[in-house]
């Protein structure tokens, strides 16, 4: 059976990313992983390539040019994996925000409890975030409610980005009709998986801070989320929501 897959999106990771990719391949659940990287000019990618020489055939690295966005290069990976058969495709960032060991329970809520989407949370028990300032932690909790509020979306943690997803999932959604580039891109995800009836579950996690390297966060992004769960919802009332 082939291993699941990780995909992990960089820009300027040096600090973290020899680091988290050892930390994956250590894991007693074997996962293959997938760098995405946008063009890091601190030689991210560099670092990946140097270390493909001890996990062959396990860790890959994909470069574009420039700075092309978290939505487009995760639907890059993820159609990678697709053509390369993997069965079960997870995402998380490089920064150790994501525990690595969660991995393992979001690869098994899919693969052993028959879920479709299973996805990291940080508010499903409480609000299980380190190192965030008190402000960062409002807005984000209030964020999901603001989008389960607009769409209807059963799912606390509406902006989690890790996760693991069965193939069948990215194959019908329809990738090429994704419209967001930014943090809106996971609400919009976590929108058509729910809308095309797939089974979802939300698994516990502690959410920490980087404590390396730069936030990508930025106010366009967030206005990006704000408008765009809006326009969602709206385009939703015209789109069916049968697979092809």
């Amino acid at each position: 059976m082939q291993n699941p897959i990780v995909v992990i999106p960089t820009y300027n990771e040096i600090e973290n990313i020899e680091d988290i990719i050892r930390k994956v391949f250590s894991l007693p659940t074997e996962f293959d992983l997938l760098v995405i990287d946008d063009g890091s000019p601190d030689g991210t990618a560099d670092m990946v390539k140097k270390l493909q020489a001890e996990y062959p055939d396990r860790l890959f690295i994909q470069e574009r040019k420039g700075k092309l966005g978290l939505g487009t290069a995760y639907i890059h990976g993820f159609k990678w994996a697709l053509a390369r058969n993997y069965e079960y495709i997870c995402e998380m960032d490089a920064d150790f925000s994501h525990n690595p060991k969660d991995l393992i329970h979001l690869y098994k809520a899919c693969s052993e409890e028959g879920n479709d989407l299973a996805i990291g949370s940080r508010y499903i028990q409480g609000v299980n975030v380190v190192n965030w300032p008190m402000g960062r932690v409002l807005m984000s909790y209030f964020a999901s409610y603001y989008v389960r509020f607009i769409t209807g979306l059963p799912i606390q943690d509406t902006t989690a980005g890790f996760k693991c997803y069965r193939r069948k999932v990215l194959q019908t959604i329809g990738l090429d009709s994704i419209r967001f580039v930014g943090y809106a891109f996971q609400i919009e995800m976590k929108f058509l998986t729910w809308k095309f009836g797939f089974k979802i579950k939300e698994v516990p996690i502690i959410f920490t801070d980087r404590t390396r390297g730069q936030s990508k966060m930025s106010s366009g992004i967030f206005k990006e989320a704000l408008l765009g769960v809006l326009q969602m919802k709206i385009k939703s009332f015209f789109k069916s929501y049968t697979p092809s």
